[in-house]
C-alpha cells in the first residue's frame, strides 16, 4: 500500500486466476475458412492483435510461445519494446507492481545475500561481475548498488553490471536510475557491430553499468582474472514464453479389414495408429466474428457479435515437432502416460539457466567454480505448472488473448524444471530452494532492517514500511510470502556450506 492505495502485485492477481481461467483455456475446433463476401467484419483490441491475426491466417494456429513472445517483445508494439508516453508498465499506474517497488527492504536484503556469498567464497578483491536480466525500472539493482556501497571491500571488488534488457524505455528508466539523469550511455561497438551500451554508476567507485539485449551477448571471460558472477533473476522467468502439451489417448483400434494375400489366404491389415499416448500441442487461433442471429437485423443485413477474446487455443490435431521434441523429458513421462494430462514447458527458460549454471561452475570462463545466482518469482515449488497462462493489465487478471501488447502476459514457474538445467548444464553446481519468499527474507533479518527504516520517521512514513515489508512475508490474497519462491545457484561445495536463508548462516 502507498498512499493508501493498494496496488496488485502478479501474486495478489494470480491468486483469483481460478474462477476466471477457464475460459482462457476453452479449445475450440479450428473452422473452416468462410467465403470473405460472407464473413461478418472482426474489430481487434490492439493494433498488434490484428497483425497477428494476419499471420495466423497465413501460416496457421501458432504456439503459444510465438504468441508470447510477439506480445511481449514485437517491435511493432510489443510490451516490453514500446515507449508509453505517460508511464511505464510498473508500479500505481502500471499493470502490476514487484516487490522491489513495495519496500526498498527487499533489494537492499538481496544486496546483502550476495555479501554474504562474497564473504563465503573468499572475498576476492577484483572480478565480481553482476548480471541482472530482466532489470524492470533498475529498482532492484539500485538497492543492490547502494547497499554494496556501504562495504568498502565489496564494492571494489565490483568490476561491472550487465543489464539484460531488450526494451529501449526501460534501458532508459534504467539509466537515469542508476547513473543519472545527465549521465551518457555511450555505445561500444566492434566491426561496425554494437557490443553494449555503457554509462558509469551514480553510486561511486567508478562502476560501469552495460546493457546488452541478450543473455548469449554477455562477455564469457575478459582477461585473466578469476571472475565471480552475482547473476539476479526477480520476476524474469514468468515472462519467458512458454509452450503447452496435452496427452492424447491411443487411437482405438480400427476395425480388422480381412484382405487376401498372393495365395488367397485371410489376412488382416495392421493398424498404423500409436497404441501409446501422444503429446499434442495446444495452438493459438483467432476468434472469429459472428452474425448475431437473435438480435434485430440492420440496413444492409445481420448484426454482428464481437468475440470476447480475440483468440483462443486449439489442439493440434497430430503430433508435430514440438510435441516430439520438448516434452519428451523425465520430468513428464509419467503425466505423457495420463489423457488428458497438461503440462506447460518453457525451452527458453532452460538457455537462461543453463547459461547461469555454466557461468557459475566455471565452463565459460575456464575458471574454477564461482559466483552465485538469485532466482525469484512465482510458481509451484516441485510440481509442473498447468493451466497458468494469464493477462495482467491495470492491476487486474485478464485473458492473455485480448490486448496483445498493452497487457503483460506471463506464466508460473517450473523450479523442478530449472533445477534440473542447472545440473545438468555444469557439473560444478549445487541448486538450493526453491523456499518460500517470506521464510528467506525472514532469515535475512526483514524486520529488523524494517525497524532501523522506522526510526526517526513521521507516523505515515512507519505505516508504509509496516505495511510494506509485511507484504512481502506475509501469505493470503495480497501477500507475496508463499506464493513467491527463491532458488540459489552456488559452486558445488559438498555440501560443506548452505548459503544464508536456505538453512545455512555467516561463517
Amino acid at each position: 500500500m502507498r498512499n493508501g492505495i493498494v496496488v496488485a502485485s502478479k501474486h495478489a492477481l494470480r491468486s483469483n486466476r481460478r474462477a476466471i481461467a477457464a475460459p482462457f483455456f476453452q479449445l475450440r475446433r479450428w473452422e473452416s475458412i468462410v467465403a470473405p463476401a460472407l464473413k461478418p467484419q472482426r474489430r481487434w483490441s490492439t493494433p498488434l492483435a490484428e497483425t497477428i491475426a494476419k499471420a495466423i491466417e497465413v501460416t496457421g494456429p501458432i504456439s503459444i510461445a510465438s504468441y508470447m513472445r510477439q506480445c511481449l517483445t514485437s517491435p511493432d508494439g510489443g510490451y516490453y519494446t514500446t515507449t508509453r508516453p505517460t508511464s511505464d508498465q510498473f508500479g500505481r499506474r502500471g499493470d502490476f507492481i514487484t516487490s522491489p517497488e513495495i519496500s526498498q527492504v527487499f533489494g537492499e536484503l538481496v544486496g546483502v545475500w550476495f555479501l554474504t556469498e562474497w564473504m563465503g567464497q573468499g572475498r576476492p578483491a577484483t572480478g565480481v561481475q553482476f548480471m541482472e536480466v530482466g532489470p524492470g525500472r533498475g529498482t532492484l539493482m539500485s538497492d543492490i548498488l547502494r547497499t554494496a556501497a556501504q562495504f568498502k571491500s565489496f564494492v571494489q571488488a565490483i568490476e561491472a553490471v550487465w543489464l539484460v534488457e531488450a526494451g529501449e524505455g526501460l534501458r532508459e528508466h534504467q539509466r537515469k536510475l542508476l547513473c543519472g539523469e545527465e549521465a551518457r550511455m555511450n555505445q561500444v561497438q566492434e566491426k561496425g557491430q554494437t557490443l553494449y551500451w555503457e554509462a558509469m554508476s551514480k553510486h561511486g567507485n567508478d562502476i560501469p553499468i552495460r546493457w546488452v539485449e541478450d543473455i548469449a551477448l554477455l562477455p564469457e571471460n575478459q582477461g585473466s582474472t578469476q571472475k565471480m558472477p552475482f547473476i539476479v533473476a526477480h520476476e524474469f522467468f514468468d515472462a519467458l514464453p512458454i509452450h503447452a502439451f496435452e496427452s492424447v489417448a491411443a487411437a482405438p483400434e480400427s476395425e480388422k479389414v480381412e484382405l487376401l494375400d498372393k495365395h488367397g489366404r485371410p489376412m488382416v491389415r495392421p493398424n498404423p495408429a500409436s497404441k501409446v499416448p501422444q503429446w499434442r500441442e495446444l495452438l493459438v487461433a483467432p476468434t472469429e466474428a459472428k452474425f448475431d442471429l437473435f438480435a434485430p437485423a440492420k440496413a444492409g443485413g445481420l448484426q454482428q457479435k464481437q468475440p470476447e477474446t480475440d483468440f483462443h487455443l486449439t489442439i493440434a490435431k497430430a503430433s508435430n515437432p514440438n510435441s516430439i521434441v520438448i516434452p519428451e523429458r523425465p520430468r513428464y513421462r509419467k503425466l505423457k502416460q495420463q489423457p488428458q494430462s497438461r503440462i506447460e514447458v518453457s525451452p527458453e527458460s532452460y538457455r537462461y539457466m543453463q547459461d547461469f549454471s555454466k557461468r557459475i561452475g566455471g565452463n565459460l570462463s575456464g575458471g574454477k567454480p564461482a559466483g552465485a545466482a538469485l532466482v525469484i518469482d512465482y510458481g509451484p515449488p516441485d510440481t509442473v505448472p498447468v493451466n497458468s497462462f494469464r493477462g495482467i493489465k491495470e492491476h487486474k487478471i485478464v485473458s492473455p488473448f485480448s490486448f496483445a501488447g498493452q497487457a503483460d502476459v506471463s506464466a508460473d514457474v517450473d523450479f523442478g524444471a530449472l533445477a534440473d538445467a542447472a545440473v545438468e548444464a555444469s557439473e560444478g553446481v549445487e541448486v538450493h530452494g526453491p523456499v518460500e519468499q517470506g521464510l528467506w527474507l525472514s532469515q535475512l533479518g526483514v524486520q529488523d532492517r524494517a525497524a532501523r527504516l522506522m526510526k526517526n520517521v513521521d507516523e505515515q512514513k512507519k505505516k508504509d514500511i509496516a505495511s510494506g515489508w509485511r507484504r512481502l512475508v506475509e501469505g493470503g490474497p495480497t501477500g507475496m510470502g508463499k506464493a513467491y519462491k527463491v532458488m540459489a545457484v552456488l559452486p558445488e561445495n559438498g555440501g560443506q556450506r548452505r548459503p544464508v536463508g536456505f538453512g545455512g548462516d555467516l561463517k
